[in-house]
């Protein structure tokens, strides 16, 4: 958690805003392996991560899906808002925007963040333990 302190003297505790991206092509959808350096190491999750200082959602949205897939996406759309303070598996407390896009054009390589990338069938997803964080529940909204 971020501890700030304010104008008053007073201090908080304040949570992370990430962005969570679900990548779109006809029926499915592209999911990467998290990377062993990380958490929920191995594990298959929506591309997405912190937003930066100077950003905003979309703008971190477009740049993680870029750096963590390679692809340009179009008809990015907020689909819900995760604010539960007790997300799973998390090493710090993050307010999450989902997003939905469509796959555009590829134009470079996944960054180190992933040792793989995969196209699902929104028919056939990985089981529930082999999917990163809560990201198994947030698929099984769309």
């Amino acid at each position: 958690m971020i501890k700030c302190e304010f104008e008053n003297g007073n201090s908080a505790s304040l949570r992370h805003a990430v962005v969570d991206c679900l990548i779109l092509d006809d029926d499915k959808i592209l999911l990467g392996r998290r990377n062993k350096k990380l958490l929920e190491q191995g594990k298959w999750s929506l591309a997405g991560g912190y937003v930066e200082r100077d950003e905003t959602l979309e703008e971190a949205a477009q740049r993680e899906i870029l750096e963590e897939t390679g692809y340009e996406v179009s008809d990015l759309k907020l689909l819900r808002i995760i604010d539960n303070p007790d997300r799973p598996a998390e090493d710090r407390q993050n307010i999450a925007f989902v997003y939905t896009c469509r796959a555009g054009k590829k134009v470079g390589e996944a960054d180190w963040e992933s040792d793989e990338q995969k196209w699902f069938s929104l028919d056939s997803l990985p089981p529930k333990e082999e999917v990163a964080f809560d990201h198994f529940d947030i698929l099984n909204s769309i």
